[in-house]
């Protein structure tokens, strides 16, 4: 199964596992929750979902990748203590706590969750002395006398033999106890994610056009090339980084992150002409609404790699200003909810506390559950960003009331209410300039492929890609609606046309 299903698959047993009855116990008992062994080739997003998984489902994490542990490290280290049988005393070997146990408590310790998830990567490439050890946890949940503490849920990943000369083959009595994935490559489920995370437009519109190379394993006499998920994300981010920096990217950068010669070479040309035609097809001119007659006829009859990079170009500054925009939506939702807050504070008769105090408790209580939240790693990267905009936002409020020495409760409100118009009308010119932005995209997009496969290819990114869906939904484009209306209108025909063959 791809990733996605994979994401959900994992989600659905957690909730399964953490079921609880009436009495407080769980509804599948602890010796019967099979650890789940996720089994697929390298790169494709195994060891990341984990996060996303224990973030959604508000629970721990503690990862490790098994290949670097000893017997010693997760079984722990011997020692003699005394016992007592039938009146006479007796010389014992005991343990010390695994250290990979011992992370769980930590972790609880640290987060206050109670529950959570124990990854093991690399489970099936463990040494020969800690193979036995490992077998015993997947099938009992405990390094000798250690248990994993209850709540807590086993996941596993390996990879095929085909990927790695280490790999050892699990018995069919061990391979009985688990909850055996298959994960595989896909990639219209990755562009989804890739769409999301905001990766760079170069990489996500050569993928398109080669859906071949996203994910290449290839075994010569040279050694192993290959080109995963993995490495396109990492590669996008140094992308954006040396963009800044105003630093090339060239086909020796791009082979350290795709180690597929071929492919990294192909890679680094079409950036080359990517980055070219943002300056020969005036990417700024064509989002202030200036097209130029002659550069509309010049790509409608250039080639196919040409048409989709220049596509790709306009996707890429299209899906940057929708994100902004939708994130914006977000900030103002959050930052209202504490406005709302401030005012029942306001008109509350409860304590004595003047504006300034009441404001001050609303911007306490923010970071209080931002702290809490980042310090059980429930946050991602743009939910911290969000809280921390709204932090700033408040301060911002905050200082406001205390320079202009503001205390009275009403009026307290009336300005921080002041305040929070301002930006709300930042929110709305956000929106105008994303929805203009797509309106100018329409036009260049008619005016050079008219109701082409181009324009179907675009509006088939729009409906991939999150915060474009999310934009739309509640936007005003009576374009996208239309050709999106006959998008759907084709393919239901072509289905049909299927059926009737």
């Amino acid at each position: 199964m791809n990733i996605k299903r994979t994401k959900e698959e994992i989600k659905n047993t957690i909730e399964a596992y953490l079921k609880k009855d009436e009495y407080g116990a769980y509804e599948i008992p602890v010796i019967r929750q099979r650890p789940m062994l996720l089994l697929g080739p390298p790169g494709v997003g195994k060891t990341q979902i984990m996060e996303q998984i224990s973030r959604e489902c508000k629970i721990g994490l503690v990862a490790y990748t098994i290949t670097h542990h000893t017997r010693q490290s997760a079984i722990g280290l011997p020692f003699i203590s005394k016992k007592q049988y039938g009146g006479r005393e007796y010389a014992v070997t005991e343990y010390t706590m695994s250290e990979i146990v011992a992370s769980v408590y930590e972790k609880m310790e640290q987060t206050g969750l109670s529950e959570g998830i124990l990854f093991l990567d690399e489970i099936n490439c463990v040494s020969e002395t800690l193979a036995p050890a490992m077998l015993q946890f997947l099938q009992c949940k405990s390094f000798g006398n250690h248990k994993l503490p209850e709540g807590w849920i086993i996941v596993a990943a390996g990879n095929p033999p085909e990927y790695n000369k280490s790999v050892r083959e699990f018995d069919v009595v061990t391979m009985d106890r688990v909850k055996r994935i298959e994960v595989e490559a896909d990639f219209e489920v990755w562009k989804e994610y890739a769409y999301r995370q905001g990766l760079h437009g170069a990489v996500i519109s050569y993928l398109n056009a080669r859906k071949q190379n996203f994910y290449q394993m290839e075994t010569t006499v040279d050694g192993r090339n290959f080109a995963t998920p993995r490495g396109w994300e990492d590669l996008s981010d140094f992308i954006w980084v040396y963009e800044k920096l105003g630093k090339i990217i060239d086909r020796e950068v791009v082979a350290q992150y795709i180690q597929f010669p071929k492919i990294a070479k192909d890679f680094a040309n079409y950036l080359e002409l990517y980055d070219k035609y943002q300056t020969d097809y005036q990417l700024e001119e064509i989002f202030r609404g200036h097209l130029d007659e002659i550069l509309l006829k010049k790509i409608g009859h250039a080639s196919f790699d040409e048409r989709l990079s220049v596509l790709g170009l306009i996707l890429s500054r299209v899906n940057e200003m929708l994100k902004k925009a939708v994130q914006w939506e977000e900030y103002m939702e959050r930052l209202q909810s504490c406005l709302l807050e401030y005012k029942e504070l306001t008109e509350s008769d409860s304590d004595d506390a003047d504006g300034q105090e009441l404001f001050s408790d609303i911007c306490n209580k923010l970071n209080v559950n931002y702290t809490k939240l980042s310090k059980s790693e429930l946050l991602g990267r743009e939910e911290k960003k969000q809280y921390q905009r709204i932090l700033h936002a408040l301060e911002r409020f905050g200082q406001t009331l205390k320079l202009e020495g503001i205390r009275e409760r009403r009026q307290s409100f009336a300005r921080v209410k002041e305040l929070f118009t301002l930006e709300h009308e930042a929110y709305e010119g956000q929106q105008n300039q994303s929805l203009e932005a797509l309106e100018y995209a329409f036009d260049f997009m008619e005016g050079a492929f008219g109701t082409g496969q181009e324009m179907v290819m675009f509006i088939t990114e729009l409906n991939s890609n999150y915060y474009s869906v999310k934009f739309l939904e509640g936007c005003g484009c009576e374009r996208y609606f239309q050709y999106n209306q006959e998008l759907l209108f084709d393919e239901k025909r072509r289905k049909l046309l299927e059926r009737l063959s």
